[in-house]
Formats: C-alpha cells, sequence, structure tokens
C-alpha cells in the first residue's frame, strides 16, 4: 500500500515546518533522510491493516454487486416488457430505475469514504510510531533534520550520503529487524 497521504501527515507529525525553522538558523545542521515506505513496509502492523482493508473493501463490494445484480435484473424485465407495459406503469419503473441508479452511484460513493476513512484510523497509530520513533533516532544521533525520500511522487531529497540514511535505525528504534534490500517483508520483532 503505498498512501502518499501517509508521508504528508508524518511531516506534519514531525512538524516540519517547526523542524525547518530551526534548521535554517542553526549553524551546524545535521540532515538526514527517512524511507517511509521501506519503514511501513517492513512494520507487523503493515500486513494487519492490509488485510483489514482488503476484507472491508471485500465487504462493501459484495453489498455493491448485490445492489447492482438487483438493478441489472429489474432493468432487464424493463426492457423485456416495455412494449406492453402500460404508460403508467412504464413511467414509474423508469423513476424505480433511476432512483435504484443513483443510490448504487451513492452506494458506491460512500464505500470510497469508509475505506478512506478507516485507512485513516488504523494509520494514526502507525504515524504516531513512526513519528516519534524517528525524532528518538534524529535526537539520539545528532540530527537537525530528517527529510523523507518523497512526497507526492516527488523527491524531497535529491542527493545524500548512506551515512545520512535513518530508515533502519528507526526500524531498530521501534524493534523490527531491518530486512536486506529485495528480500521478502516479513516483520521480525527484536527482543527488547
Amino acid at each position: 500500500m503505498k498512501i502518499e497521504m501517509r508521508k504528508l501527515v508524518l511531516l506534519v507529525v514531525l512538524g516540519f515546518g517547526a523542524i525547518v525553522s530551526h534548521a535554517q538558523t542553526a549553524t551546524a545542521t545535521k540532515i538526514g533522510y527517512a524511507d517511509v515506505d521501506y519503514i511501513y513496509d517492513q512494520m507487523p502492523e503493515s500486513k494487519q491493516i492490509e488485510a483489514e482493508l482488503k476484507s472491508l473493501q471485500t465487504q462493501l463490494k459484495n453489498q455493491i454487486d448485490t445492489k447492482y445484480a438487483d438493478f441489472q435484473k429489474k432493468l432487464a424485465d424493463y426492457q423485456q416488457n416495455l412494449n406492453t407495459m402500460l404508460e403508467a406503469v412504464r413511467a414509474n419503473t423508469e423513476r424505480e430505475l433511476q432512483q435504484l441508479q443513483q443510490n448504487l452511484q451513492k452506494l458506491q460513493e460512500d464505500a470510497q469514504t469508509t475505506i478512506q476513512n478507516k485507512q485513516v484510523q488504523l494509520m494514526q497509530p502507525v504515524y504516531k510510531k513512526v513519528g516519534d520513533a524517528v525524532e528518538a533516532v534524529a535526537k539520539e544521533n545528532g540530527f537537525s533534520l530528517i527529510l523523507t525520500s518523497q512526497v507526492s511522487g516527488f523527491d524531497v531529497v535529491l542527493y545524500a550520503d548512506d551515512n545520512s540514511q535513518i530508515s533502519d535505525l528507526v526500524l531498530k528504534k521501534m524493534g523490527i529487524t531491518p530486512k536486506p534490500a529485495g528480500t521478502a517483508t516479513t516483520p521480525q520483532t527484536q527482543p527488547k
């Protein structure tokens, strides 16, 4: 799940604006960066959140599919009997079909909103956990400013040496053993 919104929220959580203001006035600024997607993908919570969202999506899709099948059945019945219907019955059936179609569209919009709200609800504790860990790692390692590698698809870090990358330190701070690049992302926790 690549969510650009989580990067933006993470930046807000970290008080990015306040850090930038402080960094501009500091004489010696140590800057680091973290890959939020990399961190999130290795967190145990990521799999649970993915599963919950998928379950909700499936449940909502089933509801929509049921309503759609009902609409399709009534539409087919209407089309089949159109030539034999009385004018009043035809007009009433057309209004009913139009209302069903509008209800179906509203159900789809509500489903999207429900999924988005659930995603925000599930991600808030993750944002806080990552934000707290980034802040702790930054303080422990003397960083004045921590950037993320991308925000809304745009690179924020155009160049950084590997010593500035703190993603693995953040994972370790949260008790997660970082995986080597290119391996499956089955999170493992470290004993505390």
